[in-house]
């Protein structure tokens, strides 16, 4: 079995926004790992060169991420509301 490579597909500023892109592309089905300095962590640093952080998908996911990014990026996920799941109503009798 062929594991695999983590590319670089972005990097971002601050843990936070880190996070939110990991959840965006988790929310679509891709594997995510997130990187920044261990400095930066330990002294919750979020600024400058150390506050810079990683967002790393697999090879096989690497085009699927760079889209949704770049929509992302575009603002085609602003004032979108949340869907959630449909729930049938009983018949009232």
């Amino acid at each position: 079995m062929v594991e695999d490579e983590w590319i670089l597909v972005d990097k971002v500023q601050g843990q936070l926004q880190g996070e939110i892109l990991r959840g965006l592309l988790e929310a679509q089905g891709i594997m995510v790992w997130i990187n920044q300095e261990g400095a930066a962590r330990a002294y919750a640093v979020s600024v400058g060169t150390l506050g810079m952080v990683e967002i790393l998908v697999p090879s096989s996911a690497v085009e699927q991420a760079r889209q949704v990014l770049e929509a992302y990026h575009r603002g085609d996920f602003e004032n979108m509301e949340f869907q959630g799941p449909e729930t049938e109503e009983e018949p009232e009798e």
